[in-house]
């Protein structure tokens, strides 16, 4: 018998193939000729393409979905401006260490430097915002460089990766295998370490918990709950953290974070940096921990009490098991609970205000009631969804998306495209402000190609709210920050074809919410809120 050969087909195809090792089954795209091999890949193999209206939005949609799944996210661009319409939503990706897989086209290998249609070198770009950047010149090295690459965005510490290739190696066919999907790599965490992080939590009075992303991305939500069960500390909760976690826990706490962190003792990070959301790691006299996934993400600018490096279901597990006794933290938690509920009190009166022009927080009044337990929120602006970090509730993890530390807009409409996508059953709902509506509107016409329905709320003040108001505080004026009041995106959406409507009494927003629900199309209820409410907020300019 003579020994059966490996499958013959382009570059573009053996590129699909390569993907599907790590079980990838939808690609987010725009259309250009430098991919077209891959898109051929696609179809022969019934891989889902979603093309999108603006290559940032593809983008941020595979980066969505990465988030969403926990899974590669895969977006496949054309040569030259394709790819540097990506960088914002790769450099998101890289803040979030979301593994997110960038393909790009490439000129001609074999006319390199005669000045072919959009010749560019994309790796020196995308090089410093991605975990591995690198080029493939031979239909034999796609495998291991398309393999090496998704395993690369897969292993801790997270993050996104590129591979161009050149046009001439994606139309060029060889007979050449795949093989198996390279490993990923994961780091356990130290034992001596460990032993002395329990001993700190076994003798604190005042321990809090803040999970960030990496709980969620390393599968650590279980392990982490047994864990503060069994150690009775309370827990915030802040990026994919979110829901890792369910908000109404005993252990869950969000609107009494400002006073646990100050009056902590034990301050345990897991899985987030201690960046500017948290202050820097400044916690005052409190004992402060940094549990991380892998070597370089402990904080350097912070003296610690303790720090792990390792994959943290199994961080939590091992801690779990080390402590020396169930204590009584009662006092603690119900000084908190008490904090909490006080804050939850003085909601209300956002959340039920009558006020014309409407007071954002009305909007959320009227929408939480309405969200499912499992509802994909989805963020994206400024000061109108400052409004939704603080009263909105996330109860199962990967259902709360927001752009993260890098502070990108226009995340809003790939995000949702992802998220209907992913969880094509469950309520999907993207808040936009008016100025992050304006990034991505015309991918409306995307979700509506695709039938993929979502209901988007944009908070429409007619001004960038977040530079407005603090520019007048500095200066006594503002330039640069205004947009048209009560501009009517709604008839954006209605004009792509989707359904949309204007709401500017209080006493609507609920029956609009009800009929863009009921409408299963993409919506937009459009609110025109009063522009001289700010959301309240500490300058962070240190």
């Amino acid at each position: 018998m003579t020994a059966e050969k490996p499958p013959s087909g382009s570059g573009g195809e053996l590129c699909v193939r390569s993907l599907e090792r790590f079980g990838v089954d939808t690609i987010f795209t725009l259309s250009g000729g430098h991919i077209f091999p891959i898109y051929d890949g696609a179809v022969k193999h019934e891989i889902a393409l979603i093309d999108t209206r603006h290559e940032q939005t593809a983008t941020f949609a595979a980066e969505g979905f990465s988030k969403l799944t926990r899974e590669p996210g895969v977006a496949v661009l054309t040569a030259g401006p394709g790819v540097t319409n990506s960088v914002s939503a790769v450099t998101t990706a890289r803040f979030n260490g979301s593994p997110l897989v960038v393909i790009g086209g490439r000129a001609p290998q074999a006319r390199w430097g005669c000045g072919s249609l959009q010749e560019f070198d994309h790796v020196p770009v995308m090089a410093p915002i991605t975990k591995r950047a690198t080029t493939v010149n031979q239909i034999e090295a796609i495998p291991g460089e398309v393999g090496a690459a998704v395993a690369a965005a897969l292993s801790p510490h997270r993050g996104p990766v590129f591979v161009d290739i050149g046009m001439d190696v994606l139309f060029s066919h060889a007979e050449v295998a795949v093989g198996t999907a390279p490993a990923i790599v994961e780091f356990d965490p130290d034992p001596d370490a460990l032993v002395a992080i329990a001993a700190l939590v076994d003798a604190a009075e005042r321990p809090v918990l803040v999970a960030g992303t990496d709980v969620y991305f390393g599968r650590a939500e279980d392990a982490m709950g047994a864990f503060v069960e069994d150690a009775q500390i309370p827990v915030f909760m802040n990026g994919l953290g979110r829901g890792t976690l369910p908000a109404d826990d005993p252990l869950a706490f969000s609107r009494a974070r400002s006073a646990g962190l100050k009056q902590a003792d034990l301050v345990i990070v897991a899985g987030t940096p201690l960046d500017f959301r948290l202050g820097f790691g400044n916690f005052g006299d409190a004992d402060v921990v940094h549990l991380v996934d892998s070597p370089g993400g402990v904080a350097t600018h912070v003296d610690l009490a303790g720090s792990s490096v390792g994959d943290l279901a199994r961080t939590f597990t091992a801690l779990a098991e080390l402590l020396s006794r169930r204590p009584d933290r009662s006092v603690w938690l119900e000084k908190l609970g008490a904090v909490e509920a006080s804050k939850r009190a003085d909601e209300k009166q956002y959340l039920e205000s009558d006020a014309t022009p409407i007071h954002p927080g009305r909007v959320y009044g009227e929408l939480l009631p309405m969200l499912d337990r499992d509802a994909v929120v989805i963020c994206d602006g400024g000061d109108f969804v400052s409004f939704a970090g603080k009263f909105v509730d996330s109860y199962q993890p990967g259902r709360w998306l927001d752009p993260g530390p890098y502070g990108c807009l226009g995340t809003g409409l790939g995000y949702a495209i992802a998220a209907r996508i992913a969880h094509p059953e469950a309520q999907v709902v993207a808040l936009l402000g008016d100025g992050a509506f304006g990034f991505s509107a015309m991918d409306f016409d995307t979700l509506v190609r695709h039938n993929l329905p979502v209901v988007a709320v944009c908070g429409n003040n007619g001004i960038w709210g977040l530079e407005k108001h603090p520019m007048r505080a500095l200066y006594g004026y503002d330039i640069a920050a205004d947009l048209q009041p009560e501009c009517r995106y709604d008839k954006v959406v209605t004009a792509l074809g989707g359904y949309g409507e204007f709401v500017t009494d209080p006493a609507q927003i609920r029956p609009a919410l009800d009929r863009a629900f009921a409408a299963n199309a993409p919506a937009l209820v459009n609110i025109a809120l009063d522009p001289a409410v700010m959301y309240p907020r500490s300058a962070n300019l240190a």
